[in-house]
């Protein structure tokens, strides 16, 4: 069966792109087939995996407001992933599907689709925008699970706080059965007391699991997306693209779990601490 995870954190600059792209490259190399799907409208994970999203003429904004069959704009990328890219005719996605009923479902109707159209996929990563507007909802209603991203530089409580309150909200209305599989540390340097502390405290703080090895921070991440590939063809042996390898382990040992009830203790989203 397919496993759809969205990485969200409506904070900017927390390398969510980075990982999704480094993510699903990795699962690529583990054997896996994945799909990656760019929800925001400035199109950065198409761009960093080498395509031009102003030479597309159709993208996932057509498939979530035109009803346009999602294997008609899947492109296939150098790094073993297919890709539903992004343009950004997409900002207007989000006050066309305001008006409609069923918006929440959009995401959820794609990736249907997809397995209608026999396009099976191990993995769906759900790259969602900096923000907690339609398109990040309709993520998390299409997800098994939300991974956050969250920078070790500083942490933003208030952020994590109302995107888990978001996370709460879509598991009472529009998916049940959403978990959060945890927070992912990154643009972590070991060498500052500051990150160091950060990444003992997030456990506590957020009351959720943290995915380890944290993502270190280093200047590889942005070499990446100038060649148009991920850190894991364009620095294979880096500190960087390890981590993320080891990553990927992680998050299939993750999927591999019995699912947890709805309303129990561990399958309710987790708060920031005041």
């Amino acid at each position: 069966m397919s496993t759809t995870l969205a990485i969200a954190n409506q904070k900017g600059g927390v390398a969510k792109t980075t990982t999704v792209a480094s993510v699903g490259a990795a699962l690529a190399e583990l054997g896996h087939s994945v799909l990656l799907v760019d929800l925001d409208p400035q199109a950065c994970l198409t761009f960093s995996l080498g395509i031009d999203p102003e030479d597309l003429e159709l993208s996932v904004h057509h498939v979530l407001t035109k009803g346009l069959d999602p294997a008609e704009v899947i492109i296939e990328t150098e790094d073993g992933v297919d890709l539903v890219p992004a343009t950004i005719e997409l900002a207007r996605a989000e006050a066309e599907l305001l008006t409609r009923t069923g918006r929440e479902q959009v995401l959820r109707s794609m990736i249907e689709a997809l397995a209608e159209g026999e396009i099976d996929y191990d993995w769906i990563l759900l790259d969602c925008p900096p923000s907690l507007g339609v398109l990040t909802v309709a993520a998390l209603t299409a997800a098994d699970g939300v991974l956050v991203p969250l920078q070790c530089e500083t942490l933003s409580h208030r952020g994590v706080g109302q995107l888990l309150d978001t996370v709460h909200d879509v598991r009472r209305f529009t998916n049940r059965g959403l978990e959060v599989w945890g927070v992912l540390p990154t643009l972590y340097d070991g060498r500052t007391n500051h990150s160091r502390m950060v990444l003992e405290t997030i456990s506590e703080t957020y009351d959720l699991e943290v995915v380890e090895p944290p993502i270190p921070k280093t200047i590889k991440f942005a070499e990446a997306p100038a060649a148009g590939r991920s850190i894991l063809a364009t620095s294979r042996s880096s500190k960087g693209a390890q981590a993320y390898r080891e990553v990927a382990k992680s998050l299939v040992a993750r999927s591999q779990r019995p699912k947890v009830k709805a309303g129990s203790a561990k399958g309710r989203a987790g708060k920031a601490r005041p």
